[in-house]
């Protein structure tokens, strides 16, 4: 198992779910897919610098750090593409988290 960090755009306009219910479904996505979920950041509506689509001209961040293993990555990839929610995703590698020694001691 590996850790991976996704950032999705998430593409909520004129949808009638509530940005909840699509994190909830791509964590499902994510737990179809062998993976684990360990935190999911939501990071607001931005709008776009540039829009090569103009009829999707902002988007809702979410960052979700999870773990998976390699070979479930590419499916998941593959499933989270079809699905219209989501306008953007980008996986890599998530750093280690190291345990902090006691500062006591």
């Amino acid at each position: 198992m590996k850790r991976y960090e996704g950032l999705f755009i998430l593409n909520t306009a004129g949808k009638e779910e509530s940005v909840n219910d699509v994190v909830n479904k791509i964590a499902e996505e994510i737990v179809a897919a062998g993976g684990k979920v360990e935190t999911i950041q939501k990071m607001d509506k931005k709008s776009f610098v540039r829009t090569p689509n103009r009829k999707v001209t902002a988007g809702f961040y979410v960052n979700i750090i999870f773990t998976s293993k390699p070979s479930g990555l590419t499916p998941l990839q593959n499933k989270l593409s079809l699905n219209n929610d989501v306008y953007r995703v980008m996986i890599n590698h998530a750093p280690v988290v190291v345990a902090k020694a006691d500062a006591a001691a």
